[in-house]
């Protein structure tokens, strides 16, 4: 089992898991953080940290949000670790209640 990111964290970025990550699982991508499930641990410590309720268990992600689990996967190989916290994106606390920003995600690095 892994940790995996899901459609909350899309245009905030906020990378207050980041910062308590022991094993230095998070990627990050234009708008988007994923984590790599060959690193994670499963410790948990990051979903407590994250502002917007991003992050969960793969077991526990929303039949709505499953693709999410390979999403983390795919993007952990094209986007570069991210190891220390970083300010949120500018516009981050406007797009931390929106529902439905699947399509705002950037893959693009």
């Amino acid at each position: 089992m892994t940790h995996v990111v899901t459609e909350s964290c899309i245009g905030c970025k906020y990378t207050d898991c980041v910062a308590v990550c022991p094993v230095d699982c998070f990627h990050e991508g234009p708008n988007f953080l994923v984590i790599d499930p060959e690193v994670c641990i499963d410790c948990g410590v990051c979903v407590a940290e994250c502002p917007v309720e991003a992050i969960f268990d793969e077991k526990d992600v929303a039949p709505e949000q499953a693709d999410f689990v390979q999403i983390n996967l795919r993007l952990t190989r094209q986007w570069p670790l991210i190891t220390a916290a970083r300010e949120p994106m500018p516009e981050a606390a406007a797009w931390a209640g929106k529902k439905d920003k699947r399509g705002e995600l950037v893959e693009m690095a």
